[in-house]
């Protein structure tokens, strides 16, 4: 038995397979949501807009990024950052889901930043105004929300369950 972070224990329904499933639901919702702002910014701004208020593909490289990221974070399980064993892929294998943990994360730190960057530089400007400047800020949005659909995602498949069962071959 592992010691407690906290001197409480859970509520039991925050350890049923009913809340994962719902968890699931929830990352997936925010992340179509995320997409779909950013989508519906970059469709608006090619039917109303011409020149450089437009959503090009340097506005979607930090959607990408933060996509990528997710990826990268949902792909570790958690038993494997806590406990070095030697049956996986040799030694270290706590410190190698780190440091692939924290490539994830820098992915999609990288991917808010850049959004940031991208909404002060290209639409944050004496002149624009409000629909391109709503591009800039459904960029951040987007991000925000596939970095949000992430942490649920990987809280929700990560929750200890102590009746599970763990089959290897």
């Amino acid at each position: 038995m592992g010691h407690r972070l906290f001197r409480f224990s859970p509520p039991a329904w925050l350890n049923s397979p009913n809340t994962r499933t719902a968890g699931v639901y929830v990352s997936g919702g925010l992340f179509s949501i995320g997409f779909f702002v950013l989508l519906n910014a970059a469709i608006f701004s090619h039917a109303k807009y011409r020149g450089e208020c437009k959503v090009t593909f340097v506005d979607w490289i930090p959607a990408i990024c933060s996509s990528l990221g997710m990826l990268v974070i949902n792909s570790i399980e958690k038993s494997r950052l806590s406990a070095d064993s030697y049956s996986y892929s040799g030694t270290g294998v706590a410190w190698k889901a780190r440091v692939v943990l924290f490539l994830g994360f820098a992915l999609m730190a990288g991917g808010l930043a850049g959004s940031v960057t991208i909404l002060v530089l290209k639409y944050i400007r004496p002149g624009v105004p409000f629909p391109p400047l709503g591009f800039g800020i459904s960029d951040v949005v987007s991000n925000v929300l596939v970095m949000l659909s992430s942490v649920v995602l990987w809280v929700s498949q990560n929750l200890e369950n102590e009746y599970s069962y763990n089959l290897t071959l």
